[in-house]
This record gives C-alpha cells, sequence and structure tokens, in this order.
C-alpha cells in the first residue's frame, strides 16, 4: 500500500515534467479565433505533416488583438515573456512586425500579403538570416491585378477608390502602387482609409459624394473580420467592390481575388513544425502560396445590373449563383 502511494504521489509529478518539455507556439494575430477557424484547421494540418499535434506533444498560446493593430507589440511581448519556443505571426505584416520588434532570438515564422523583404522582416527571399521566415502570399502585389479585373467588370466606371488601412505596414506602398497602376488605365482613385468599424459609413457616404463607380478593399485582417458589412455597405451603396478574400463575395460582395487561405496556412504549419525541430528559420527560405482564386458573385452582378463578361467567367474558379 505504501509503494502504491507513493506511486500515485509521484504520477502527477511525472506529467507535470513531461508537460514542461513540451515546445510551446506562440500564435499572434490581429484578428479573432472565429474569423480564423479555417485557418487554423490549414495550419494544424501542416503541423501535423510535421508530426506535431496541439495538446500531444506540442501547446499553442493564443494571442487575438480583434481587429487592433495598437495591441500587437503588447501581445507579442506577452509571448516573449511566456518564453514561448517559436511565434507564429499569422496576422499579416503587423503581426509579424510587432513578433520582429519584440525579439531578435525567439524563432518566427510569419505569414504575411506583402513582399517579407520590402516589410523588412527577412534580408532576402531564399537566405532570410535572423530570426524569422515564414510564408507570402504577395496578396498586395495583386492588388493592381485587382484594380484590373474591377476595370474589366466595370469599364464604364472611370473613378474609384480604394479603401485602406493607415495602422497596416503596407498602407503606403500598397496606396502608391495601386495609384500607379489606376493612371496606367487611365483611372482616377480616391484614397479613403478606415481602420475602425465606425469608420465605414463616413467612407461609403464619402463614395456618394465622389461619385465613386467602384471600390478596391486593401488586404487588411480587420477588414476580413467586417467582411460581411463592408459586403452589405457595397449592396447598400450600390457600389461593385473587389476584395482578397472569399468570405467578402460569399457574404454579397460582388468579387474576390487572392491566395488559397488553407494552403497558405498549411505552408506556415509545416514551417513551424520544422522550426520545433531545430531548423533555423535563417536557413529556410521563404515559401511563396501559389494557387490564386478569382471568385464572382453572379447573383450579385445582376443585382448591380452588371454583365459579366463570358472571358471573366471562364477564368473564374468558382461563381455563386
Amino acid at each position: 500500500m505504501t509503494l502504491l502511494g507513493g506511486a500515485a504521489a509521484a504520477w502527477p509529478l511525472v506529467v507535470r515534467a513531461q508537460q514542461a518539455t513540451i515546445p510551446v507556439i506562440g500564435f499572434l494575430s490581429n484578428a479573432s479565433p472565429d474569423v480564423y477557424a479555417s485557418r487554423l484547421r490549414a495550419f494544424r494540418e501542416g503541423l501535423k505533416e510535421a508530426r506535431y499535434v496541439e495538446g500531444q506533444n506540442v501547446a499553442i498560446e493564443y494571442r487575438w488583438a480583434e481587429g487592433q493593430n495598437d495591441r500587437l507589440p503588447a501581445l507579442a511581448a506577452e509571448l516573449v515573456h511566456r518564453q514561448v519556443t517559436v511565434i507564429v505571426a499569422a496576422g499579416g505584416a503587423p503581426s509579424a512586425v510587432a513578433a520582429k520588434a519584440a525579439t531578435a532570438t525567439i524563432p518566427i515564422v510569419f505569414g504575411i500579403a506583402a513582399d517579407p523583404v520590402r516589410v523588412g522582416l527577412v534580408a532576402s527571399l531564399n537566405r532570410p538570416g535572423g530570426n524569422a521566415t515564414g510564408a507570402t502570399t504577395l496578396n498586395v502585389e495583386l492588388g493592381s491585378k485587382r484594380l484590373e479585373l474591377l476595370h474589366e467588370l466595370v469599364p464604364a466606371a472611370t473613378t474609384m477608390a480604394l479603401l485602406i488601412n493607415p495602422t497596416n505596414a503596407n498602407a503606403e506602398s500598397l496606396s502608391g502602387d495601386l495609384q500607379r497602376a489606376a493612371r496606367n488605365l487611365g483611372l482616377h482613385l480616391h484614397v479613403l482609409h478606415a481602420s475602425d468599424e465606425h469608420d465605414f459609413e463616413t467612407v461609403f457616404a464619402a463614395f456618394v459624394q465622389m461619385r465613386v463607380g467602384a471600390l478596391v478593399i486593401a488586404p487588411d485582417i480587420f477588414f476580413l473580420t467586417h467582411s460581411e458589412k463592408l459586403a452589405e455597405l457595397t449592396v447598400r451603396h450600390t457600389v461593385p467592390a473587389i476584395f482578397q478574400y472569399r468570405p467578402f463575395a460569399a457574404a454579397g460582395g460582388l468579387m474576390s481575388y487572392g491566395s488559397n487561405e488553407p494552403e497558405y496556412y498549411r505552408l506556415i504549419g509545416v514551417y513551424a513544425g520544422r522550426v520545433l525541430k531545430g531548423e533555423r528559420p535563417a536557413d529556410l527560405p521563404v515559401q511563396q502560396a501559389t494557387k490564386v482564386e478569382l471568385i464572382i458573385n453572379l447573383k450579385m452582378a445582376k443585382a448591380f445590373g452588371i454583365e459579366v463578361p463570358l472571358a471573366l467567367l471562364a477564368r473564374a474558379d468558382e461563381v455563386i449563383e
């Protein structure tokens, strides 16, 4: 009985010792958990490919900024203080920049829409150097293509607008790129800012006053969080719009064009697993998600009175009817 009692008393100590050896991933995002449900599934699938399963041989601590980029530095500092094994900065450039500013030693695996060299996260795509690597969709670089697609769909709209979050690290470069693309297409482009949900009504009222014929919504997790609201506003104010993310088109937006999110987050999960196994971020080339999807909401096109060209329909990966 004494032996059994001793074994029983020792068991919790053994369990705690095992738990202490499990690596911990700090997952940093400026979104909210409900928005990231499908992304998290893909991320965990990538981890599983590297033979890591949450709750079994790896723990994950989540930090969500709920669409507020200004909260990211403090959340990143929490993860550094927690001494996590690796930080997965999967909330675009704002989360990656916050993580990079918080630590020069803890490995970082980022997921961003922009060129990480341009943002200042890595020295080069092939040889990142430092403590960060990850995956990019280059969705920011697809901004000009979104403008072209919208122009193809609504050729009569010579005045367009770009909705951008000024707190995003990519804001200035994206705005400049689209202004140049607009001039090449012979379009006039207004740039309006929104970083809070309360800004939306003001911005869309301005679109009406400016006689904006179509809208490009810049890649941003904050805007993704409010996809349904943005789709509803485009319908209410009769502003044909294109966004990066499928949920916008699914919620009633006219069109989306961007990377395949499950593929992208699976890549991030695989890299996080490789870093957990001991590979150095400096030696892991930045990956690029290659699959890009065009989704057209044909029902909304008809509601707007827009005749979608057959050539454009043929290029669509999905048509919502």
